[in-house]
């Protein structure tokens, strides 16, 4: 049984450390044989002084089963070599777990390092071998380690502009007297850093440290600069930009002026420390070449302006002025726990157009999220421009309407080399398209490349089917949600909003999680919510609160509610919705003590937003009787989280808070039912398919009358809007996981495949290579029409791999420990073949139609178990390789349900057919 490790570093975030793989010998034995490392990501200076271990298994036999481990932590590495577990020695504990495992250990010290392995037991007794060594290192766990505080210039000067800065260029010289043997540096530049030590850039992250909510929290972040650190004299230079902390638009909230905290701890061999510090003696100036940042408008460089090595030892910076001492930003400063934001990806230009004299149009063939590299060679002082937009006009024009105040505009001075190579370090932008001015020769496709940047998620899933339309849509999505990471989940990446809408998210948070390994940044995202709450309970409907909307509406601070509950049934973390409790309590006080009516709770500001609108030509729909009712979403929604609240209780053990949300839950349902639930026609509200999807989704209507109501949806959908879907943000949530569910997956099929209006076919159809914001973004008004948003995907991914392909997580059992499989090989597609990589490894299923036949190929991790349903009218229709599926090694018959005919199968590889 091969063994794979995974570090869990606290409450909030899921980092992979290593994959060491122990197979097994000739004799069935588990031996070290085959043992081998495919990721290191060994994180440095964690804050949690209790982190949790993880690993998975894999195996090409059936029904493997961990029934034992034994975890060694070491002080260093060669006593973990020699077994000495010196920090904790778990000894063997008879158990099937492998995730969220807790250290048990010695307290842990600031900058201590600890290097672990682990060794298993199968359902043999048989023993593993030792697992490669993984490590992490613990940061600065109290605020007295921080011996030097922050700096900066809290004034404009220079080239400094009111929505924009001169980059800050601050530098600090110091010897080194004896041989280093271990080197870290610590910090946290706000509102972005690039950490140069002896000339070379520390790490290969960008956009760096993670967005926060500032007063509360600022992140700092942890690296390895041994090798950087040479006996003798050392440079130390760093450079600030303005990010989100100096405010990049009017309606921004503003912080304050780019500052910085810095601590680079070093030991020598002969036990003596030294510590370089921020403070007063750093030389500072905002008259480097980065002459302009602003993360809406763009970057301006002057390569003319550079300071050659203004980041190494003997230079000269007499004319630099001294640092000053500023302000704390932040309550507190915490490790950075999620994978920094990277260039991830290399797109080449597919196409050029000049559109007039000397201006010139790239196509990249895909809307991204990044900027431009760009290799060029003119006489010194040429101004190059580049501008970003994602769509063009006819003639060829760039519609930067959409922006609004953006510019999106990168400049690049030449210094006049033979060949100059550039590409920005405090800006990003959305685009597909980019013209290029000020150029004197004629540019080619080798004068730019796109780099695409976004946090360094882990891709955990990949889904295919029969149906092109289905994986365009796919793709799109894809491209939209991974260009939408930003250390939190925003809705745009080109206009001047760039915001963390909670509303946006608190479906598709579910769907995207199959995609990426999306556990540690929506934990982290949930941590930057509950920072932002007002001591009232009131939550922003934007997080981090950069802009303050205090609405007291209901949908979108449900995302708070929600989101906890998928990352606990996905990924097995519970630690986010115990760390956010106090906080989700305090939301739901809050809300009902204050605008609870008659068992109601009618708030809303948003309603279905982004619905579909008869005028193609208007961005929000004026027909009441196509919009649904506001206090009937705000009253339903807040009966949804009452629900999630009492699971979330009894999870926790809290059974008096689980009985009062119970309570208060049944009370809202009667009241809804009373209020929005017309008796004699059977439907709610007045009637719209958001409204009935709702009530469906979230169990509203007796038994008796769900039936009823879901024959209005159909008839909507059908006859009033000719098979298309009609719903916005709220609606599309739920929308295609209703429709499958209660026995029409060929409707939400032809929602889906739809190339006219409206429709993600149609937005493809229409040159869209992701989601925009409005079903008619081609024809709407510029004011809200972004090109790549995530809002209106709803379900459809979930729909993909938890319908489709039939890949559920057992809410009993999180984390996949048992899976649910269930396809639903609807009517128009001949196959689906999908992968979801969980935390306790790698999961397929894979079904086709042949002939008269479905054969279906399943995976099941090693350590987990799989509930299993085949559609079939009896189990002797259904065989497992050439066997009845019944009598196959690892599968046990339980029974039929509903026209599935339902197994219990162990880990390993199946491939079962029904005639």
């Amino acid at each position: 049984m091969k063994t794979k490790f995974i570090f869990i570093g606290c409450w909030f975030v899921v980092l992979l450390v290593s994959a060491g793989c122990a197979g097994k010998s000739n004799d069935g034995t588990l031996s070290p044989e085959n043992l081998r490392c495919e990721y290191l990501i060994n994180p440095s200076g964690i804050d949690i002084i209790n982190p949790h271990l993880s690993w998975y298994s894999a195996s090409e036999e059936r029904n493997q089963k961990q029934t034992a481990y034994r975890i060694l932590v070491s002080s260093s590495l060669e006593k973990l070599g020699s077994n000495e577990g010196d920090l904790w020695d778990s000894k063997k504990v008879g158990s099937d777990e492998s995730i969220h495992i807790i250290y048990n250990g010695k307290e842990l010290n600031s900058e201590e390092e600890c290097f672990w392995k682990v060794k298993v037991w199968d359902g043999e007794g048989k023993e593993s071998a030792w697992s490669e060594p993984a490590k992490w290192s613990m940061g600065l766990l109290d605020e007295a380690d921080w011996e030097g505080y922050w700096i900066g210039l809290d004034s404009l000067v220079g080239n400094d502009k009111q929505f924009g800065l001169s980059a800050r260029y601050l530098r600090k010289e110091f010897a080194a007297a004896e041989k280093v043997k271990r080197a870290t540096a610590y910090i946290c530049g706000l509102g972005l850093f690039e950490l140069y030590i002896n000339g070379n850039k520390t790490g290969d992250q960008v956009l760096a440290p993670a967005l926060s909510e500032y007063p509360k929290t600022s992140y700092y972040m942890t690296f390895d600069v041994t090798k950087e650190i040479s006996e003798g004299q050392n440079a130390v230079g760093v450079i600030l930009g303005s990010g989100r902390y100096f405010a990049p638009v009017k309606w921004d909230q503003n912080y304050g002026f780019p500052k910085m905290i810095f601590q680079l701890n070093i030991e020598f061999a002969d036990g003596s420390r030294q510590s370089i510090i921020s403070d007063t003696t750093w030389n500072m100036t905002a008259d480097g070449p980065i002459t302009f940042n602003n993360e809406f408008d763009g970057e301006e460089y002057d390569a003319r302006k550079e300071m050659p090595g203004w980041n190494r030892v003997h230079f000269n910076d007499s004319r630099w002025i001294k640092a000053e001492r500023v302000s704390n930003p932040s309550e507190k400063l915490k490790a950075q726990m999620i994978e920094p934001i990277k260039i991830i990806e290399t797109v080449k230009p597919k196409a050029i157009k000049e559109i007039k004299p000397g201006v010139y149009v790239y196509d990249m063939g895909q809307n991204m999220v990044g900027w431009i590299a760009l290799r060029v060679n003119a006489p010194e002082g040429t101004e190059i421009k580049l501008r970003f937009a994602e769509t063009i006009h006819p003639d060829g024009e760039l519609n930067v309407a959409n922006l609004r105040l953006a510019k999106q505009t990168d400049v690049y001075i030449t210094k006049g080399e033979e060949m100059e190579e550039w590409q920005p370090s405090f800006t990003y932008h959305g685009f597909r398209y980019v013209e290029l001015s000020g150029y004197p020769g004629k540019p080619d496709l080798h004068m730019i490349e796109g780099k695409v940047v976004h946090d360094n998620l882990k891709v955990t899933g990949q889904f295919n089917c029969s149906s092109d339309m289905i994986n365009r849509i796919y793709n799109a999505a894809y491209w939209g949600i991974r260009g939408n990471y930003r250390s939190v989940p925003t809705d745009c990446p080109q206009r001047d909003e760039r915001q963390a809408w909670l509303g946006d998210r608190s479906a598709g948070s579910l769907g995207e999680s199959f995609i990426f390994d999306n556990n540690a940044i929506y934990s982290k995202w949930m941590a930057d919510i509950s920072d932002g709450q007002k001591t009232s309970g009131s939550i922003s409907d934007v997080n981090p609160t950069y802009r303050k909307v205090y609405s007291d509406n209901v949908t979108w601070p449900s995302t708070f509610i929600m989101v906890p509950g998928c990352l606990y049934r996905q990924f097995g973390n519970s630690k986010v919705i115990a760390g956010n409790y106090d906080a989700l309590k305090r939301w739901i006080s809050h809300m009902r003590d204050n605008y609870m009516k008659d068992d109601l709770l009618p708030r809303d500001s948003y309603g279905d937003w982004c619905m579909v609108s008869e005028d193609r030509s208007v961005i929000h729909s004026k027909d009441p009787v196509t919009i649904t009712p506001g206090d009937y979403l705000g009253s339903s929604y807040f009966y949804y989280d009452l629900i999630l609240m009492e699971k979330y209780a009894h999870l926790l053990g809290k059974t008096e808070d689980a009985g009062e949300f119970r309570q208060l839950s049944d009370k809202m349902k009667e009241a809804i039912n009373r209020t929005y639930l017309h008796k004699d026609s059977i439907y709610y509200a007045n009637n719209t398919v958001t409204a009935n999807v709702v009530a469906l989704a979230f169990d509203l209507p007796p038994i008796a009358l769900r039936s009823k109501v879901f024959d209005h949806i159909v008839h909507r959908i059908e006859h009033d809007y000719d098979g298309h879907t009609s719903c916005g943000a709220i609606g599309q949530q739920w929308l295609m996981q209703t429709l499958t569910d209660n026995g029409r997956p060929d409707l939400a099929l032809k929602i889906a495949e739809n190339t006219t209006y409206p429709g993600f076919g149609y937005m493809l159809e229409n040159g869209a290579t992701t989601i925009w914001e409005l079903w008619n973004g081609d024809t709407a008004p510029p004011k809200m029409n972004s090109a790549n948003h995530v809002m209106l995907l709803g379900d459809f991914v979930t729909w993909l791999y938890q319908r489709l392909a039939g890949i559920n997580a057992d809410p009993d059992n999180p984390g996949f420990k048992n899976i649910i499989m269930k396809p639903i090989p609807v009517e128009g597609l001949d196959y689906v073949h999908s992968e979801y990589h969980s935390i306790h490894g790698l999961i397929k299923s894979s079904w086709k139609k042949e002939g008269q036949s479905f054969i279906w190929d399943i995976t099941v991790p090693c350590n987990t178990t799989a509930t299993v349903y085949i559609a079939a009218l009896s189990e002797k229709d259904v065989a497992e390789g050439s066997k009845r599926a019944s009598s196959a090694e690892g599968v046990k018959l339980i029974g039929t349900d509903n026209g599935y005919v339902v197994y219990k199968v162990g880990s390993g590889n199946y491939h079962f057919i029904v005639e």
